[in-house]
């Protein structure tokens, strides 16, 4: 639930695209929905996203958000499945149904899987949850509409992100089973700092941003570095 205010998100949402620039790199924001359509009125190269949606197309679900919504305000991308609705309950078949959800309307999506700590077993898991959120989803039909979000549990929000390598590693697994070179990012306590050392990784594709994007210098140092 950040930023707080309205007032802080045009702010950080403005600082964004004039750290943008001309730069050769894709940016997406994703602000909570209440400010989507304050920030889709203003002129921007920062592509806005939505943090979630529902599965259904319509109906009477009282505070859930709908993919017609999202693009009545002129919002092209979604994220699915991140860690934090995860906690609060929701499954792999859920994310499947808000996917399939998605891609009907038209929606691109950043589908986010990890696991909660690192050891052999992660890799089995991470795939199992790949599996279950593209069951019966198309991907050589649809692999221009999808991203991969890989962000290990253990390193979101702690402030404490995954080694370059092993990250690397498990984006290789990931880019094994889906096949149909999608892109994947990383998220996990990314910031300034430690930014390059995972871009540097030719696994990587680019990065889920959490808490450093609240920041203005955090997001200008990780716009500067990216490449």
């Amino acid at each position: 639930m950040n930023p707080e205010t309205a007032v802080e998100a045009v702010k950080i949402f403005k600082a964004e695209n004039l750290f943008l620039g001309d730069k050769k790199i894709k940016i997406m924001s994703a602000p909570p929905f209440v400010y989507l359509e304050k920030l889709s009125k203003i002129k921007a190269k920062v592509e806005l996203a939505g943090q979630n949606l529902f599965f259904e197309e319509r109906g009477a679900f009282t505070g859930e958000i709908s993919a017609k919504m999202l693009k009545n305000l002129n919002v092209r991308t979604v994220i699915i499945g991140h860690s934090e609705r995860r906690a609060l309950g929701e499954t792999d078949g859920m994310i499947n149904k808000k996917i399939k959800m998605a891609l009907k309307e038209g929606l691109k999506v950043v589908v986010c899987v990890g696991e909660k700590k690192e050891g052999k077993a992660s890799e089995n898991f991470i795939l199992n949850q790949i599996k279950k959120a593209f069951d019966e989803i198309d991907l050589k039909k649809e692999k221009r509409k999808i991203l991969i979000a890989y962000e290990p549990i253990f390193a979101i929000g702690t402030g404490k992100s995954a080694m370059p390598e092993y990250v690397s590693k498990i984006v290789g697994v990931i880019k094994k089973e889906v096949k149909e070179n999608i892109p994947v990012l990383y998220g996990g306590s990314v910031n300034g700092k430690n930014i390059e050392s995972f871009l540097r990784e030719k696994n990587i594709d680019g990065a889920l941003v959490g808490g450093a994007s609240l920041k203005i210098e955090e997001t200008k140092e990780i716009i500067e570095k990216a490449k």
